[in-house]
């Protein structure tokens, strides 16, 4: 992925698939976007204790479009400005969110002002 120019931010097909799984609606309600995502910890081995970044969140991580709130029980994966702008571009395509499985995603995605 490049930052080069604002226009340009765009999600790989495993950052999108990431996205699509944590914010698709579960037991009749769906995620807050700007609440982020929980992250896993290592329970054994040297990284015992810290987050467990899968291949997609080191990626968003790498790219500047989330940072990890490791606060508490569970750390997050919360999405910086960048991240969300490269969102809410997603949610305008609807080949990339379906509308009825993440309507709440778009939803919320559409009403966060430019930044």
């Amino acid at each position: 992925m490049t930052k080069s120019q604002p226009d340009e931010l765009t999600l790989s097909v495993a950052e999108r698939d990431l996205v699509r799984r944590e914010f698709m609606s579960r037991f009749g309600e769906a995620p807050s976007v700007m609440e982020g995502f929980h992250l896993k910890r290592w329970v054994t081995g040297p990284n015992r204790g810290k987050p467990k970044l899968t291949a997609g969140v080191q990626s968003l991580l790498a790219c500047g479009l989330i940072t990890i709130i490791d606060e508490g029980h569970w750390p997050r994966a919360m999405f910086t400005a960048e991240g969300l702008l490269a969102l809410k571009r997603l949610a305008s395509d609807r080949r990339l969110f379906d509308p009825e499985r993440h309507r709440s995603l778009i939803d919320e995605l559409m009403h966060i002002p430019e930044l």
